[in-house]
């Protein structure tokens, strides 16, 4: 039993995660192409026993993964927005939005173009953690986040894909 007295942690986060920037630097983390985060460890971890009121996951482009949409909503509450372009101006739009209802916002990204808007949501009186690949962030955004975690390989697991026609025809032979 520690000596530490109980404290009941009652904060609520919010979890904004830009999806395009945390998969390319999940692939150079792994250099694997078909790297994931691990969700289903990886928000306990970030939460660390405080609750979760909103997890978002912006991401450019046509093809997101129903099966991702689909763990994230099950699991977790949260949904993927689908951006036009990039999810910078998506993510910081509602990151804006949610400040006043939530105690701290976790930004999961690298990209040193939300440094504004973690100053932002600091001056707000938000509390701001950045969660990403340390080699790919930016020095500035850590320098600037009330907290860094570094995601780690073990946060991540590689998707298996079937064989591709050609590898079927190279094993017959």
């Amino acid at each position: 039993m520690s000596d530490r007295p109980q404290v009941n942690i009652n904060q609520s986060v919010a979890i904004l995660i830009d999806g395009n920037n945390i998969e390319m630097s999940l692939h150079h983390l792994t250099d694997e192409k078909n790297s994931l985060a691990d969700f289903d460890t990886l928000i306990p971890k970030l939460l660390d026993g405080r609750g979760l009121s909103r997890l978002m996951y912006f991401r450019e482009g046509v093809s997101i993964s129903a099966k991702l949409a689909e763990r994230l909503l099950n699991n977790f509450h949260g949904s993927v927005v689908p951006c036009h372009k990039s999810a910078d101006i998506p993510l910081t739009i509602k990151a804006t939005q949610i400040a006043p209802k939530v105690d701290t916002i976790i930004i999961m990204s690298g990209d040193s173009d939300y440094v504004e808007l973690v100053r932002h949501l600091k001056g707000e009186g938000v509390r701001v953690e950045i969660a990403a690949v340390e080699q790919t962030t930016a020095k500035i955004l850590i320098q600037e986040a009330d907290l860094f975690t570094p995601i780690q390989k073990e946060d991540c697991y590689v998707l298996k894909h079937h064989q591709t026609k050609n590898q079927t025809k190279k094993s017959r032979k």
